[in-house]
């Protein structure tokens, strides 16, 4: 699985953004797909997961750092996933980067937000909040 991330950019505070995640090499019929944010000196983290694929039923998951402004969708026809990001603050900038792996309802609703998750991870698209 390849995942390239696109849509990153500099934006000022309460503008918006959307983020893409395009994947190529899905095998499973269901993913955990997540969004991570990693801003210097400090830890990567997720942002927003979503569990998809042909079997997956689109449930979504959020930190609370980002509920109510952040929305994680898929287009499984494009095998893409976006992250729409509004009013952005300036702690949301950072790197974010896409991670998926083929698992389970259950494991994508505990571990959505945990690194070890993800077998397969993007480049990276970088964020600037001013």
């Amino acid at each position: 699985v390849q995942l390239v991330e696109s849509g990153g950019g500099s934006v000022q505070a309460g503008g918006s953004l959307r983020l893409s995640c395009a994947a190529s090499g899905y095998k499973d019929r269901t993913y955990c797909i997540a969004w991570f944010r990693q801003a210097p000196g400090k830890e990567r983290e997720g942002v927003a997961g979503i569990y998809t694929g042909e079997d997956g039923d689109g449930s979504t998951y959020y930190s609370d750092s980002v509920k109510g402004r952040f929305t994680i969708s898929q287009d499984n026809a494009k095998n893409t996933t976006y992250l729409q990001m509004n009013s952005l603050k300036p702690e949301d900038a950072a790197m974010y980067y896409c991670a998926a792996d083929g698992t389970y309802a259950g494991y994508c609703y505990t571990g959505w937000g945990i690194l070890y998750t993800y077998n397969y991870w993007g480049q990276g698209t970088q964020v600037t909040v001013s």
